[in-house]
């Protein structure tokens, strides 16, 4: 294949997922995607708001916002580390597991109909846990990646080149 039909199937392949996701906004249930994202990483044993954050790949003030309204809707608690009150760990409450379980069962079920009208679904399934570890492979490469900086006397070379365009990353690139 030529790049330009790389470049068309990666499109093709960008809306899929862009569907996907937003037929999974509109399976009910009574969390938003990012809230059950949390709740599902929290439920796993309280995880600190940094490492949340990370994990998710948002800002702290969003995960913040977001984990103050699971608070307020009773989903979750915040907990303080022994030793050190400056960590706080965000933590499932009884109405949080069964909230999650309840959209467990809806996604669940609504992957389930999907998978149903192919003829391959453990394949998709594979391909699914393949991408997850590559998106997690990036993850990682990124936070781990060595912060370079240019010496000084090279940004005056720099400064004569012709600068990009400030949108001229390929369409669907980015944080994964």
């Amino acid at each position: 294949m030529g790049d330009g039909q790389d470049e068309e199937r990666a499109s093709q392949v960008v809306m899929i997922l862009l569907r996907l996701f937003r037929a999974l906004e509109r399976v009910e249930t009574d969390l938003t995607p990012q809230q059950y994202r949390i709740l599902k990483l929290a439920g796993a044993g309280g995880e600190r708001s940094a490492r949340l954050a990370e994990r998710l790949a948002v800002a702290k003030p969003t995960l913040t916002a977001i984990a103050d309204g699971l608070v307020a809707a009773g989903y979750a608690r915040r907990e303080t580390e022994p030793g050190d009150r400056r960590v706080v760990r965000l933590c499932l409450t009884e109405s949080g597991h069964a909230a999650v379980e309840r959209a467990d069962a809806a996604y669940g079920g609504w992957l389930g109909q999907i998978l149903a009208q192919t003829s391959e679904p453990e394949a998709i399934r594979r391909a699914l846990d393949t991408l997850d570890e590559a998106m997690d492979e990036v993850r990682r490469a990124r936070h781990s990646a060595p912060c370079v900086t240019a010496p000084a006397a090279a940004a005056p070379a720099a400064a004569t080149a012709s600068p990009a365009p400030a949108d001229s990353r390929p369409r669907g690139t980015g944080p994964a």
